[in-house]
């Protein structure tokens, strides 16, 4: 049976982070992002989740993630072939963070984002470049 799903209703049920950063628990992170289902994505995980602040460095080595930003803007830096870009997103865009990229997100004023995301693989770290590494 497929069962639509009602993003703005699923949103109301969701705890924003503020100020995400390093000290932001795993539970806080728990009750800002929901699972919306899944499906043959290769082992991917489809998540609704809401913050602002900076989330820490993340990559996935075993698949793209497909990020749509759902509400508010982000700043999203991601590093391809050793290169740092910055792109500014707002509601309504949507990208595919390649495979293996290191990739984060910077947000003052709020971002929720909807992403189908690989899972048992994701790195995540607070550092200032993770090329440091």
């Amino acid at each position: 049976m497929i069962n639509p799903i009602n993003l703005s209703e699923r949103m109301k049920g969701l705890t924003p982070i503020a100020g995400r950063g390093e000290h932001t628990t795993e539970e806080e992170v728990r009750q800002a992002f929901t699972r919306l289902g899944a499906g043959d994505f290769r082992d991917a995980g489809v998540y609704l989740g809401t913050f602002d602040g900076i989330a820490g460095w993340e990559r996935h080595l075993k698949g793209d993630e497909l990020v749509h930003i759902v509400a508010g803007s982000t700043h999203f830096d991601i590093i391809i072939d050793d290169d740092k870009h910055t792109l500014e997103l707002d509601a309504g865009m949507l990208i595919v963070v390649p495979q293996g990229c290191w990739h984060r997100f910077r947000s003052d004023d709020g971002v929720t984002v909807l992403s189908t995301t690989p899972q048992n693989d994701e790195e995540h770290m607070f550092v200032d470049d993770p090329r440091s590494l």
